[in-house]
Protein backbone atom coordinates (compact mmCIF):
# COMPACT_ATOMS: atom_id res chain seq x y z
CA UNK A 1 0.00 0.00 0.00
CA UNK A 2 1.47 3.64 -0.98
CA UNK A 3 0.01 6.70 1.01
CA UNK A 4 1.39 9.83 -0.69
CA UNK A 5 0.41 13.82 -0.61
CA UNK A 6 1.72 16.37 -3.50
CA UNK A 7 0.47 19.98 -3.35
CA UNK A 8 -0.87 20.08 -7.69
CA UNK A 9 -0.21 24.49 -7.57
CA UNK A 10 -3.16 25.80 -8.72
CA UNK A 11 -5.18 23.39 -10.43
CA UNK A 12 -7.57 25.64 -12.11
CA UNK A 13 -9.25 25.26 -15.52
CA UNK A 14 -8.14 28.02 -18.50
CA UNK A 15 -9.65 31.09 -18.56
CA UNK A 16 -9.38 32.69 -14.62
CA UNK A 17 -7.67 34.49 -12.74
CA UNK A 18 -5.28 32.30 -11.12
CA UNK A 19 -4.88 29.14 -13.80
CA UNK A 20 -3.38 28.15 -17.23
CA UNK A 21 -4.28 31.35 -19.53
CA UNK A 22 -5.71 28.72 -22.68
CA UNK A 23 -6.45 25.23 -23.25
CA UNK A 24 -3.19 24.35 -24.61
CA UNK A 25 -1.23 25.05 -21.21
CA UNK A 26 -3.91 23.40 -19.37
CA UNK A 27 -3.51 20.12 -21.05
CA UNK A 28 -0.02 20.27 -20.81
CA UNK A 29 -0.22 20.77 -17.11
CA UNK A 30 -3.50 17.65 -16.74
CA UNK A 31 -0.44 15.32 -18.86
CA UNK A 32 2.29 16.53 -16.53
CA UNK A 33 0.31 16.20 -13.39
CA UNK A 34 -1.65 12.31 -14.97
CA UNK A 35 2.36 11.10 -16.06
CA UNK A 36 3.13 11.49 -12.03
CA UNK A 37 -0.11 9.96 -10.55
CA UNK A 38 0.10 7.12 -12.69
CA UNK A 39 3.96 6.37 -11.93
CA UNK A 40 3.30 6.91 -8.07
CA UNK A 41 0.61 4.69 -8.22
CA UNK A 42 -1.13 5.37 -5.07
CA UNK A 43 -3.85 3.84 -2.86
CA UNK A 44 -4.60 6.72 -1.69
CA UNK A 45 -2.90 10.52 -2.15
CA UNK A 46 -3.53 13.60 -0.41
CA UNK A 47 -4.18 16.50 -2.62
CA UNK A 48 -3.90 20.19 -1.91
CA UNK A 49 -3.97 23.58 -4.58
CA UNK A 50 -7.40 22.55 -5.86
CA UNK A 51 -8.60 25.51 -7.32
CA UNK A 52 -12.09 23.81 -9.16
CA UNK A 53 -13.53 20.48 -8.60
CA UNK A 54 -14.25 20.55 -12.56
CA UNK A 55 -10.19 20.48 -13.27
CA UNK A 56 -9.32 17.25 -10.84
CA UNK A 57 -12.00 15.35 -12.51
CA UNK A 58 -10.89 16.61 -15.72
CA UNK A 59 -7.17 15.00 -14.23
CA UNK A 60 -8.72 12.39 -12.71
CA UNK A 61 -10.11 11.17 -16.34
CA UNK A 62 -6.83 11.00 -17.61
CA UNK A 63 -6.16 8.34 -15.13
CA UNK A 64 -6.60 4.55 -15.91
CA UNK A 65 -9.10 2.61 -13.49
CA UNK A 66 -11.11 4.00 -10.91
CA UNK A 67 -10.74 6.62 -8.62
CA UNK A 68 -12.72 7.82 -5.54
CA UNK A 69 -12.83 11.53 -5.03
CA UNK A 70 -13.60 13.84 -2.26
CA UNK A 71 -12.74 17.31 -1.53
CA UNK A 72 -13.29 19.64 1.16
CA UNK A 73 -15.80 22.43 1.01
CA UNK A 74 -13.99 24.96 2.75
CA UNK A 75 -11.21 26.31 0.06
CA UNK A 76 -9.64 29.61 0.66
CA UNK A 77 -10.15 33.02 -1.04
CA UNK A 78 -8.75 31.55 -4.27
CA UNK A 79 -10.70 28.66 -4.47
CA UNK A 80 -8.67 26.31 -3.47
CA UNK A 81 -9.01 23.42 -1.17
CA UNK A 82 -7.59 20.11 -0.50
CA UNK A 83 -8.97 16.47 -1.04
CA UNK A 84 -8.39 13.02 -1.83
CA UNK A 85 -7.66 10.90 -4.80
CA UNK A 86 -8.01 6.88 -3.80
CA UNK A 87 -8.02 3.67 -5.48
CA UNK A 88 -10.10 2.07 -2.44
CA UNK A 89 -13.61 3.08 -1.38
CA UNK A 90 -13.91 5.41 1.55
CA UNK A 91 -16.49 7.33 4.29
CA UNK A 92 -16.16 11.38 4.39
CA UNK A 93 -15.95 11.44 8.54
CA UNK A 94 -14.93 15.67 8.95
CA UNK A 95 -14.73 18.39 6.70
CA UNK A 96 -13.87 21.34 9.18
CA UNK A 97 -12.39 25.05 8.99
CA UNK A 98 -12.95 25.34 13.20
CA UNK A 99 -10.49 26.29 15.26
CA UNK A 100 -10.69 23.92 18.42
CA UNK A 101 -12.68 25.08 21.92
CA UNK A 102 -10.29 27.72 23.97
CA UNK A 103 -8.16 28.95 20.62
CA UNK A 104 -8.98 32.45 20.14
CA UNK A 105 -9.65 34.00 16.57
CA UNK A 106 -5.65 34.83 15.97
CA UNK A 107 -4.46 39.14 14.41
CA UNK A 108 -4.64 38.67 10.50
CA UNK A 109 -3.30 42.25 9.77
CA UNK A 110 -2.37 45.94 10.81
CA UNK A 111 -6.12 46.89 11.27
CA UNK A 112 -6.73 44.45 13.78
CA UNK A 113 -8.64 42.06 11.78
CA UNK A 114 -8.86 38.30 13.16
CA UNK A 115 -9.58 34.91 11.81
CA UNK A 116 -11.22 32.42 14.18
CA UNK A 117 -10.91 29.80 11.32
CA UNK A 118 -8.17 27.80 9.02
CA UNK A 119 -7.72 29.66 6.12
CA UNK A 120 -8.53 26.18 4.35
CA UNK A 121 -10.28 23.27 5.33
CA UNK A 122 -9.31 19.85 6.83
CA UNK A 123 -10.61 16.68 5.55
CA UNK A 124 -10.82 13.46 7.19
CA UNK A 125 -12.22 9.82 5.64
CA UNK A 126 -11.89 6.17 6.43
CA UNK A 127 -10.31 4.03 3.66
CA UNK A 128 -11.27 0.42 3.30
CA UNK A 129 -7.17 -0.26 2.16
CA UNK A 130 -6.05 -3.65 1.70
CA UNK A 131 -4.64 -3.03 4.96
CA UNK A 132 -7.71 -2.36 7.40
CA UNK A 133 -9.45 0.12 7.66
CA UNK A 134 -7.17 3.58 7.26
CA UNK A 135 -8.26 6.93 9.31
CA UNK A 136 -6.54 10.00 7.04
CA UNK A 137 -6.29 13.88 7.15
CA UNK A 138 -5.19 16.12 4.80
CA UNK A 139 -4.22 19.55 5.58
CA UNK A 140 -2.98 23.03 3.62
CA UNK A 141 -1.81 25.02 6.29
CA UNK A 142 -0.95 28.90 5.91
CA UNK A 143 1.97 29.58 3.71
CA UNK A 144 5.63 31.03 4.38
CA UNK A 145 5.19 32.79 0.97
CA UNK A 146 3.75 36.42 2.53
CA UNK A 147 1.45 38.19 0.69
CA UNK A 148 0.79 42.31 1.61
CA UNK A 149 -2.30 44.59 1.34
CA UNK A 150 -3.44 45.65 -2.26
CA UNK A 151 -1.78 41.94 -3.62
CA UNK A 152 1.68 42.81 -3.07
CA UNK A 153 3.70 40.43 -2.89
CA UNK A 154 6.70 42.33 -1.49
CA UNK A 155 6.81 44.85 1.36
CA UNK A 156 7.06 48.74 1.59
CA UNK A 157 9.41 48.31 4.43
CA UNK A 158 11.21 46.16 7.41
CA UNK A 159 8.52 46.43 9.90
CA UNK A 160 5.60 45.53 7.25
CA UNK A 161 7.58 42.35 6.39
CA UNK A 162 8.22 41.60 9.99
CA UNK A 163 4.52 42.18 11.04
CA UNK A 164 2.95 40.35 7.72
CA UNK A 165 5.14 37.42 8.73
CA UNK A 166 3.91 37.38 13.01
CA UNK A 167 0.19 37.24 11.46
CA UNK A 168 1.03 34.13 8.99
CA UNK A 169 2.91 32.42 11.53
CA UNK A 170 0.11 33.12 14.51
CA UNK A 171 -2.03 31.61 11.83
CA UNK A 172 0.20 28.88 11.19
CA UNK A 173 0.53 27.58 14.70
CA UNK A 174 -3.52 28.09 15.31
CA UNK A 175 -4.10 25.87 12.09
CA UNK A 176 -1.47 23.05 13.42
CA UNK A 177 -3.77 23.42 16.85
CA UNK A 178 -6.78 22.75 14.91
CA UNK A 179 -5.27 20.17 12.91
CA UNK A 180 -4.00 18.09 16.19
CA UNK A 181 -7.16 18.18 17.45
CA UNK A 182 -8.69 16.60 14.15
CA UNK A 183 -6.17 14.03 14.81
CA UNK A 184 -6.81 13.70 18.33
CA UNK A 185 -10.33 12.61 17.19
CA UNK A 186 -8.87 9.97 14.69
CA UNK A 187 -7.04 8.50 16.90
CA UNK A 188 -9.31 8.71 19.85
CA UNK A 189 -6.44 7.74 21.77
CA UNK A 190 -6.14 4.15 20.39
CA UNK A 191 -3.03 4.73 18.16
CA UNK A 192 -1.41 1.52 19.10
CA UNK A 193 -4.54 -0.74 17.49
CA UNK A 194 -5.90 2.35 14.97
CA UNK A 195 -3.92 2.93 11.59
CA UNK A 196 -4.09 7.02 11.29
CA UNK A 197 -2.00 9.07 8.99
CA UNK A 198 -2.33 12.90 8.82
CA UNK A 199 -0.42 14.52 5.73
CA UNK A 200 -0.51 17.37 3.74
CA UNK A 201 1.49 20.93 2.87
CA UNK A 202 2.23 21.99 6.21
CA UNK A 203 4.54 24.92 4.88
CA UNK A 204 6.79 24.10 7.39
CA UNK A 205 10.15 22.12 7.99
CA UNK A 206 10.27 18.92 10.28
CA UNK A 207 11.59 20.82 13.18
CA UNK A 208 9.82 24.05 13.21
CA UNK A 209 7.13 24.71 15.82
CA UNK A 210 4.47 24.67 14.24
CA UNK A 211 5.33 21.08 12.59
CA UNK A 212 6.14 19.86 16.01
CA UNK A 213 2.46 20.42 17.51
CA UNK A 214 1.04 17.90 15.57
CA UNK A 215 2.90 15.25 17.06
CA UNK A 216 1.72 14.90 20.42
CA UNK A 217 3.53 13.95 23.44
CA UNK A 218 7.35 13.98 23.00
CA UNK A 219 9.52 11.43 22.66
CA UNK A 220 10.09 8.35 20.70
CA UNK A 221 10.81 9.70 17.13
CA UNK A 222 12.28 7.32 14.06
CA UNK A 223 15.92 8.04 14.77
CA UNK A 224 16.32 8.51 18.20
CA UNK A 225 16.85 6.03 21.29
CA UNK A 226 13.34 5.50 22.18
CA UNK A 227 11.88 4.71 18.97
CA UNK A 228 11.30 1.05 19.55
CA UNK A 229 10.67 1.31 22.73
CA UNK A 230 7.17 1.53 24.11
CA UNK A 231 5.48 4.34 26.59
CA UNK A 232 2.64 5.62 27.77
CA UNK A 233 2.22 8.14 24.86
CA UNK A 234 2.26 5.83 21.98
CA UNK A 235 -2.12 5.92 21.94
CA UNK A 236 -2.15 9.55 21.38
CA UNK A 237 1.47 9.86 19.69
CA UNK A 238 1.84 10.99 15.79
CA UNK A 239 5.53 10.24 13.93
CA UNK A 240 6.53 12.19 11.55
CA UNK A 241 7.96 9.53 8.53
CA UNK A 242 10.56 12.27 7.17
CA UNK A 243 13.81 10.68 8.28
CA UNK A 244 12.96 7.66 6.61
CA UNK A 245 13.34 9.62 3.34
CA UNK A 246 16.85 9.36 1.80
CA UNK A 247 18.67 12.47 2.77
CA UNK A 248 19.75 13.62 -1.04
CA UNK A 249 15.83 13.37 -1.27
CA UNK A 250 14.45 14.77 1.60
CA UNK A 251 12.44 17.91 0.33
CA UNK A 252 9.37 18.98 -1.91
CA UNK A 253 10.26 22.33 -2.79
CA UNK A 254 12.82 24.38 -3.97
CA UNK A 255 12.59 28.23 -2.27
CA UNK A 256 14.94 30.36 -4.15
CA UNK A 257 17.09 27.64 -4.60
CA UNK A 258 17.11 26.14 -1.29
CA UNK A 259 15.69 22.47 -0.54
CA UNK A 260 12.74 22.56 1.44
CA UNK A 261 10.68 19.60 2.82
CA UNK A 262 7.68 21.43 3.99
CA UNK A 263 4.92 18.33 2.19
CA UNK A 264 4.45 15.86 5.48
CA UNK A 265 3.46 12.49 6.16
CA UNK A 266 2.26 11.82 9.78
CA UNK A 267 1.56 8.38 11.12
CA UNK A 268 0.57 6.43 14.25
CA UNK A 269 1.96 3.98 16.40
CA UNK A 270 0.62 0.95 14.39
CA UNK A 271 1.29 1.83 11.34
CA UNK A 272 4.80 3.73 11.93
CA UNK A 273 6.02 -0.40 12.34
CA UNK A 274 4.55 -1.83 9.24
CA UNK A 275 6.54 0.91 6.77
CA UNK A 276 9.04 -0.72 4.41
CA UNK A 277 9.68 3.06 2.79
CA UNK A 278 9.50 6.84 2.14
CA UNK A 279 10.40 9.07 -0.28
CA UNK A 280 9.92 12.26 -2.38
CA UNK A 281 9.40 11.94 -5.83
CA UNK A 282 8.39 8.75 -7.66
CA UNK A 283 9.84 4.97 -6.02
CA UNK A 284 12.62 4.35 -7.57
CA UNK A 285 14.12 7.76 -8.88
CA UNK A 286 16.40 9.50 -8.09
CA UNK A 287 16.02 12.98 -6.17
CA UNK A 288 13.10 15.25 -7.60
CA UNK A 289 13.71 17.89 -10.49
CA UNK A 290 12.05 21.39 -9.17
CA UNK A 291 11.51 24.58 -10.35
CA UNK A 292 12.46 27.03 -7.82
CA UNK A 293 9.56 28.99 -6.56
CA UNK A 294 10.79 33.05 -5.51
CA UNK A 295 8.06 35.26 -3.52
CA UNK A 296 5.65 35.40 -6.03
CA UNK A 297 3.28 32.74 -6.68
CA UNK A 298 2.20 34.78 -9.96
CA UNK A 299 5.46 33.91 -12.04
CA UNK A 300 4.10 30.27 -11.98
CA UNK A 301 0.79 31.13 -13.68
CA UNK A 302 0.36 28.26 -16.28
CA UNK A 303 3.60 26.33 -15.79
CA UNK A 304 2.94 22.64 -16.48
CA UNK A 305 3.07 19.74 -13.88
CA UNK A 306 3.63 21.42 -9.46
CA UNK A 307 6.34 22.79 -7.94
CA UNK A 308 6.15 20.73 -4.93
CA UNK A 309 7.05 17.25 -5.02
CA UNK A 310 4.55 14.27 -3.97
CA UNK A 311 5.57 12.77 -0.49
CA UNK A 312 4.90 9.54 -0.17
CA UNK A 313 5.72 6.11 2.22
CA UNK A 314 4.83 2.51 1.27
CA UNK A 315 3.71 -0.83 4.12
CA UNK A 316 5.84 -3.97 3.95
Amino acid sequence: MLIGTWNLENLYRPGGPFGPEDKAAYETKLAALAAVITALDPTLLGVQEVGEPEALRDLTGMLDGTWHIALSRHPDSRGIRVGFLSRVPFEVLSDTNAFPARLRPVQADDEGGTTGQTGRGFLAVEAATPDGPLRAAVCHLKSKLLAYPDGRFLPRDEGERARCAAYALYRRAAEATALRALADALLAGDGRERDVVVLGDLNDEVQAATTQILLGPQGSEIGTPGFDKPDQGDGERLWNTAPMIPADQRYSRLNSGRRELIDHILVSHRLVFRLAAAGTGLPGEAAPRLPSVGPDPRERRGAPGSDHAPVWVRTG
